[in-house]
């Protein structure tokens, strides 16, 4: 299965739904913070989720529950640049465990990882989109319920085409 993210919708199998993307746009992505959702052909990383607010989630993915002391490291100083982390943690990295519930479930893209390159971009995933679906900083977003019956349709051969 392919999923495509082209003009601000995602589309898997004969599903086309509407997703948020990067403030400025689908771009070759250049470094860390430019608001790019990045063009390119990812496979799908990690599935991360909310174990106390995302019930009974289906997927072929190995799934990770999200705690409070995880994060994702932002910071291309850091040995441990775009990876999962532990906080405390002394770099810059995004909070994972949040009120909102953009990151109730993450699936985490393979943008920017074999070989990790300093300041080229991190955190690349696709997650819940906010209710007016606003941009992202370089993520792609859809509704939860679309969320969910994607992962079940997904594996992990599957590739994300984002052009």
């Amino acid at each position: 299965m392919h999923i495509i993210i082209k003009n601000k919708y995602l589309i898997f199998n004969d599903y086309r739904v509407k997703c948020a993307i990067g403030k400025r746009g689908i771009k070759i992505k250049k470094k860390e913070g430019d608001l790019i959702t990045p063009k390119g052909t990812y496979n799908l990383s990690k599935l991360l989720y909310r174990k106390d607010r995302v019930k009974n989630l289906k997927s072929r993915l190995k799934k990770i529950k999200i705690n409070k002391n995880m994060g994702w490291c932002d910071d291309s100083r850091s040995k441990d640049y775009n990876k999962l982390i532990k906080i405390p943690f002394k770099h810059s990295y995004e909070k994972l465990y949040i009120k909102e519930n953009i990151y109730d479930i993450i699936l985490v893209l393979n943008y920017n990882m074999h070989p990790i390159k300093k300041n080229k971009g991190s955190a690349i995933f696709i997650h819940i989109a906010k209710k007016n679906f606003n941009s992202t900083k370089g993520c792609v977003a859809i509704k939860k319920k679309e969320l969910r019956m994607m992962l079940q349709m997904v594996n992990a051969r599957t590739k994300v085409k984002i052009i």
